[in-house]
């Protein structure tokens, strides 16, 4: 068999014209010429006596044209390699010789390509002689600048925090935002069994299209359909997750030295998946006093011509809010005005609270454009299973053919997700009971009550009631632990004193607030407030003029 190492660029294959000696190298000027080396291929005619040979010279190389260059250079290497014999090696006593490199001098003006160096291997003999030149082999094996970039706040923030638990009490994490970990919120049994059915069909264990199932594909179109948002199979995109749902989203929209609009605060893989591609993010205010609304004026003010596009995480992770409708049509007459797309993150859109309701963005409007993020991991309490998608929501046509284009490109790179999982999900969509999202929601709401009315009863937190997801973001009061330097120290020592972990909301871009995870046993949570209540009380000091604050 014969095989290309390698071919870059435009590099031409090329060889000596027979009795033709090596030309010697003229002296070069500085900025006057240039010169590239050519490795020349050489076919002897005792070996070939049918073939009929071309020769690209030198002159050839000064008169070709690039394109012509090019195309001329491709066919003799792909002739020349396809019509080898390869079945009787005595067809080929001797592998074409090493030639002597050539060195080709043109005027600093000329328009042709640059000739890089190409390396031909035919019959596992090399046509390189030798060490390169200007190469030192040694091992230089460092990481990519995308890894370089790659930085996880909430990894960094507590892989520092290098605080033992106190070890007279057990552990109790509301730090988590896995609602399986403690075992007390299961999948439906009916989603379990679909699963198992997909499986025992035998159906599902090949490749599926990197976009997913046309058939699962249309199952998802159908459940999220509306009159105001309609979808059809072609608006779907499945991917591993509603995290890679997002990473396609901003890989197709944005390009490296171009920004996004990022809520603060906000869900820290947004940050992550940018930076690593080299896009600035832009934080817009969330804010706490009502009830985590965007700041649409300092919004609007962080727009500018380098301006992707504005993700809008609704119901919030780490706040737990539900933006209104009206509130959602403010957002939306924001991007109508700049022409700004919106990357709507819609994987907590089933898990509001009874006295909230949802609205779909992309119900909302037909002018903006809208990319919709979602998956089974939450409402369905499977997130280990991996499946997430994206909705294109397009009716003007503003996207057109480039942006679904893209996504199915982006998507081919990991070859889409789960198969199993696929082939599942229509039972799931249609088989799961409404109990189990009410019980599910109703625990949740149970829970998050709970929570919020034991920390706002004690002198020093400000908890922000949620109405949906599974979070709940409590406000510090840092001049009255003046023990502490932030939310980080703070969190760090509930840890030791109490075996409490939350997080810092410095994950989120936001000091001087924690995160906690509603999502425990409701023992649990009385447990971790009682403690939390404890630790404040212990540390708590009245500022100057607060005393009557104290006495309460």
């Amino acid at each position: 068999m014969h095989m290309v190492d390698g071919y870059k660029g435009r590099s031409p294959f090329l060889r000596k014209p027979p009795n033709v000696q090596p030309k010697q190298r003229a002296p070069v000027e500085d900025g006057q010429k240039w010169k590239r080396k050519v490795l020349a291929i050489g076919v002897l005619k005792k070996n070939f006596p049918k073939r009929e040979e071309t020769i690209i010279d030198r002159h050839d190389l000064k008169m070709h044209g690039a394109e012509q260059l090019e195309a001329e250079a491709l066919r003799l290497c792909c002739n020349f390699l396809l019509t080898l014999p390869t079945s009787d090696p005595s067809h080929c006593p001797q592998a074409p010789l090493a030639m002597d490199p050539y060195v080709i001098q043109m005027s600093s003006n000329s328009n042709l390509p640059s000739i890089l160096d190409v390396h031909v291997n035919i019959g596992g003999r090399s046509s390189l002689v030798g060490k390169m030149k200007g190469r030192k082999a040694k091992w230089s094996v460092k990481p990519s600048d995308m890894s370089n970039k790659t930085f996880n706040p909430i990894r960094a923030i507590v892989d520092s925090m290098k605080v033992k638990p106190n070890p007279d009490k057990t552990m109790i994490a509301l730090s988590i935002g896995d609602p399986t970990v403690f075992g007390n919120l299961p999948t439906d049994p009916e989603i379990t069994q679909a699963m198992k059915d997909a499986l025992d069909s035998g159906k599902y264990n090949g490749y599926a299209p990197s976009i997913g199932y046309l058939s699962s594909r249309e199952e998802i179109a159908s459940y999220y359909h509306r009159p105001e948002a309609p979808l059809e199979a072609k608006d779907v995109i499945l991917t591993s997750g509603c995290s890679q749902a997002i990473e396609l989203c901003l890989a197709v929209l944005a390009n490296p030295g171009q920004n996004i609009l990022v809520p603060r605060p906000g869900f820290s893989l947004y940050r992550t998946l940018a930076e690593s591609m080299g896009i600035e993010v832009k934080l817009y205010n969330l804010l706490p006093e009502k009830s985590w609304e965007i700041d649409l004026k300092q919004l609007e003010s962080l727009i500018d011509e380098k301006t992707a596009c504005l993700i809008v995480n609704n119901p919030s992770n780490p706040c737990g809010s539900v933006f209104s409708k009206n509130h959602l049509q403010k957002i939306l007459a924001v991007a109508a005005r700049q022409c700004i797309p919106i990357l709507a993150d819609e994987i907590y859109g089933d898990m509001v609270f009874s006295d909230s309701k949802f609205e779909p963005l992309a119900t909302l409007s037909s002018n903006v454009p809208i990319l919709s993020c979602g998956g089974l991991a939450k409402r369905w309490l499977v997130p280990g299973w991996r499946l997430g998608w994206i909705l294109i929501h397009d009716r003007r046509d503003i996207f057109g053919n480039e942006i679904r284009d893209g996504l199915v490109k982006l998507s081919q790179r990991i070859l889409g997700p789960c198969t199993i999982v696929q082939g599942a999900l229509k039972s799931i969509l249609h088989r799961t009971p409404q109990e189990f999202y009410h019980n599910t929601l109703s625990f949740l709401k149970s829970n998050a009550d709970l929570c919020y009315g034991a920390l706002a009863a004690i002198p020093g937190l400000q908890p922000v009631r949620p109405s949906g997801a599974m979070y709940l973001m409590v406000g510090i009061e840092m001049e009255h632990f003046p023990e502490f330097e932030n939310d980080v120290e703070f969190t760090e020592r509930l840890v030791a004193e109490q075996s409490v972990h939350c997080l810092p909301a410095t994950c989120f871009e936001y000091p001087n607030f924690f995160r906690v995870v509603i999502t425990v046993p409701k023992v649990m949570m009385l447990e971790a407030c009682s403690r939390i209540q404890e630790f404040c009380e212990l540390h708590y000091h009245c500022a100057e003029g607060s005393q009557e604050e104290c006495d309460k």
